[in-house]
């Protein structure tokens, strides 16, 4: 028996199936107990639509998994990549990629994160591309030009072919064939194909579209969206196995130049060829090991940088994608803890840390696990209100959400002047009356700012600057400020650029009303800032020239408190007419009792839970 081949051989095992399942509780329980009984690591994702697997263990145990599984019916014709690999050897790795423990979730609603809205309706698998064997695929490369038989033969039609990987994956090895048109869509994640191949759609219509990934999965629905598109969309192809089935046959190599990035903690697999395509981000030489696992300081991204200039000092790491978008060499400083963090003047940032949790050897349930990278989500707090405070006032939130999500605090632009009633005493009292010409003492007073100011606010900046209240307080002030609207938006865009990225926007009351502005303008030519989902809590509508009522495409949690929720500052309906503002399906809505605040308490906490699974990856 050879080495490879040994009973105590550690592999990697990576399959998918789109199917009906059932009862997907019933299928949950199945891997639960067959993976953690075989002492297997890795993830498995579960869906209504079928499942997603990635998983490593001793080969013999592996193959036992394989034929549990097959005893199933469901996975009837599923292709299962078995491949001899040697033992996770670096813990961080291994850590990050999902190999250091079990982890068994039930995702919502896609196996793989396709669209960066979770309610836009996914395309119909069944409309998949038709499936190439690595052979005819080769095949077809190898004679470009030429239409394929039996399927829309038309010697007009030109042969493109498209990679449905992340950049950082093509830029360690992809296909490279004379005579054929490559489209690298350059993408930092999944999420962002849909709108590259809307973009790009005139380069597929009327042609032969020929996809690749790394196993197939991510090209089964992305060359259904594709189809979907109609007329002149109907020819395409794509690699069954993906990339690993075609090395596996074309041990050279083939046409494929490089090495294959997988997600798991061998990081790439080559084939007999030695070429490096991959270069350091920092010096240009030769270099494709991701192993060191560096990352864009602005995006996080994975970068390639060589064991050289890893060793030089204060090196800040900009990937491609956040240089091509004017994002340069700036140092963002990162302070851990619960310290200030300050980015540039005048943005200070603090974060609410969230404490490491160390992974148990198994990591399971029901409703989901420790996601592997939590959601970054900014808070724009109300009008005189401040980061700090607003940190202290969400720190229940935060500790709720701690496994899930991190909170980033921002101040508002406009500082506003320190204002006070005068204590006035009662008739019949022998206290003394205080001077209404008096102020209250400066110490220990924190600054306010807002997003939004009257129209004839004017800035001021000395810190006594005190200023008495000349009238009561009136509840419905929010009317009234309608200033500093471009000041603002051009504020959270440095905000988003020095500090970013952020998955999400937090907002509370006017800062809610901001974050719906700022969304409202998503994905505009220019905008500069990109999100995936908005939390507008007692939120109300901005009144902007360009609004309109159910105009708003993204994906947004409305929590505000009910006719009897006691919320003195924003009314009910304030907030429902800031809901309407978004496109119907987009937005979800909690009503609560508890006045101007954010709720914590069940079931206000598990809905807000709800909503964020549907954005981890």
């Amino acid at each position: 028996m050879a080495d490879n081949d040994r009973p105590d051989q550690y592999g990697v095992l990576l399959y998918y199936k789109y199917t009906s399942i059932p009862d997907v509780d019933q299928l949950f329980s199945f891997y639960d107990s067959n993976c953690n009984s075989l002492g297997l690591l890795g993830r498995v994702r579960l869906a209504p639509d079928g499942v997603n697997v990635t998983i490593g263990g001793k080969l013999s145990l592996l193959e036992k998994h394989i034929a549990a599984v097959k005893s199933n019916s469901l996975f009837e014709g599923t292709d299962f990549k078995l491949a001899s690999s040697h033992h996770p050897l670096n813990d961080q790795v291994a850590k990050e990629c999902g190999f250091t423990s079990l982890s068994v979730r039930v995702v919502k609603d896609e196996l793989v994160t396709f669209s960066p809205n979770p309610w836009l309706k996914s395309p119909e698998i069944a409309k998949a591309g038709t499936h190439l064997s690595a052979v005819e695929f080769h095949s077809v490369l190898q004679s470009a030009g030429l239409p394929l038989e039996n399927e829309y033969p038309s010697n007009s039609k030109k042969l493109v072919l498209l990679d449905a990987r992340n950049l950082y994956e093509t830029r360690i090895g992809k296909f490279q064939t004379p005579n054929v048109e490559t489209l690298d869509p350059g993408i930092r994640q999944y999420s962002d194909l849909p709108s590259w191949i809307d973009d790009n759609s005139d380069r597929f219509c009327g042609n032969r579209v020929l996809m690749y990934c790394t196993g197939g999965i991510r090209c089964e629905m992305a060359s259904a969206y594709i189809r979907s598109k109609g007329t002149g969309f109907e020819n395409v192809f794509q690699l069954y196995g993906g990339i690993q089935r075609y090395l596996e046959q074309f041990r050279d190599g083939g046409f494929f130049k490089g090495k294959n990035f997988v997600f798991d903690h061998r990081i790439s697999v080559g084939s007999s060829d030695a070429n490096i395509m991959g270069a350091c981000l920092l010096c240009g030489l030769s270099f494709d090991d991701y192993s060191s696992r560096c990352r864009c300081n602005h995006c996080r991204m994975l970068v390639l940088v060589c064991d050289s200039c890893q060793q030089k000092k204060d090196a800040l790491y900009v990937c491609e994608l956040c240089q091509k978008h004017g994002k340069g060499y700036r140092s963002i400083p990162l302070v851990e803890n619960d310290e200030l963090q300050v980015i540039t003047t005048p943005i200070e940032i603090k974060t609410v840390p969230s404490d490491d949790i160390t992974l148990s050897p198994q990591i399971h349930s029901r409703h989901g696990s420790k996601p592997s990278r939590k959601l970054r989500i900014l808070c724009l707090h109300g009008f005189r209100q401040n980061a700090s405070g607003f940190k202290g006032r969400t720190a229940s939130l935060a500790k709720k959400l701690k496994s899930i999500a991190e909170l980033v605090f921002v101040d508002a632009p406009h500082e506003l002047p320190f204002i006070y009633q005068p204590c006035l005493t009662e008739p019949n009292s022998k206290a003394m009356p205080l001077s209404p010409q008096s102020p209250p003492p400066p110490d220990n007073c924190r600054k306010k700012f807002a997003w939004l100011v009257s129209p004839d606010f004017s800035r001021r900046t000395t810190e006594s600057n005190w200023k008495m209240a000349d009238c009561q307080f009136d509840h419905l002030q929010y009317r009234q400020q309608t200033g500093g609207f471009d000041v603002s938006l051009a504020y959270l865009k440095t905000v988003f650029s020095e500090a970013g990225p952020f998955d999400g926007i937090l907002g509370f009351s006017q800062g809610a009303a901001m974050a719906a502005a700022v969304s409202a303008r998503r994905g505009r030519p220019g905008g500069e800032m990109d999100f995936r989902f908005v939390i507008l809590c007692s939120g109300f509508a901005l009144n902007l020239p360009d609004s309109e009522r159910g105009s708003i495409n993204c994906p947004s949690l409305h929590v505000f408190g009910n006719e009897q929720g006691n919320d003195r500052q924003i009314a009910n309906q304030a907030s429902r007419d800031l809901a309407a503002s978004f496109e119907e399906g987009c937005s979800v809505i909690i009503e609560h009792d508890s006045g101007h605040m954010i709720p914590t308490r069940s079931p206000y906490i598990n809905e807000i839970k709800d909503f964020l699974h549907r954005f981890l990856e």
